[in-house]
């Protein structure tokens, strides 16, 4: 593992732009929603801010204690939220740049931590087999799913903030509603571990993808199986959705990348 950032521009024509500072393998990585910053997250226990440019400086957060599984922007640019192995996830200011807070009621590894669309809410997944809801204001969990029956890999929310999807090491997908803490659908549609999903941005379907090497649309108006996709010749380890929901990419541990017009 190389422990580099890498930052691809496709206009005019394709380059790559090589970024250096992580001291071990970049686990995450995520734009901010204007494009202006690019954050990294490494088994160095650190979390790195980028400016995109040929220069390449970035702003170091010695953020945990063990390996960063996540890193997500705010809808509003102004926050960040980390996920971690040493159990926590931690919130911090981006204008700033500066620590907010921690939320440590996890017993088990971190492995990703997401905020709703508005900002009040982050859904953290861990391999304490829970989905704990945390209030952003109060920096209180008010509630925790417990229904999977493993470690749990991946949580997002619907593009409205009212559900959540989740998907686990026992080979299921599962939707709550954020507002009644109830269980509204239960997906056993891959024959292994479900290693990442995204929302549709109509909010009308979910894609996964499972160590099977398959992807599966859902079809969350009517509750079933719309699509199995197999493109990949090992384990399909993350997916997600364009902003338009007119394409989506997949990652594999067959080392491609398919793009996949929707």
């Amino acid at each position: 593992m190389d422990s580099c950032l890498m930052i691809w521009s496709m206009r005019p024509q394709m380059r790559a732009y090589r970024f250096v500072g992580h001291k071990d393998a970049v686990m995450c990585v995520q734009f901010s929603p204007s494009g202006h910053l690019v954050a990294s997250g490494s088994r160095d226990k650190t979390v790195r801010l980028w400016v995109p440019n040929v220069k390449g400086e970035s702003t170091v957060f010695k953020a945990h204690t063990a390996t960063v599984r996540s890193v997500q922007f705010s809808s509003d640019g102004q926050s960040l939220v980390t996920a971690s192995d040493d159990k926590t996830v931690k919130v911090w200011t981006v204008h700033r740049q500066k620590f907010l807070f921690s939320l440590s009621q996890h017993i088990n590894w971190v492995r990703c931590a997401k905020f709703s669309p508005d900002g009040r809410l982050i859904a953290s997944a861990s391999d304490d087999k829970t989905i704990k809801l945390w209030d952003k204001t109060s920096r209180e969990c008010i509630h925790s799913f417990c229904e999977h029956g493993g470690f749990v890999n991946h949580v997002d929310f619907h593009p409205n903030g009212t559900c959540i999807a989740a998907a686990g090491t026992d080979n299921t997908v599962k939707l709550w509603d954020v507002r009644m803490n109830r269980l509204l659908q239960h997906y056993q549609v891959h024959s292994a571990v479900v290693n990442s999903l995204s929302f549709h941005p109509s909010g009308n379907y979910l894609i996964t993808a499972s160590s099977d090497s398959t992807l599966k649309i859902l079809d969350l108006l009517e509750g079933r199986l719309l699509y199995t996709l197999h493109g990949h010749q090992g384990p399909a380890t993350c997916v997600a959705f364009s902003r338009t929901g007119d394409f989506f990419a997949s990652g594999g541990s067959d080392e491609q990348v398919c793009d996949v017009s929707a």
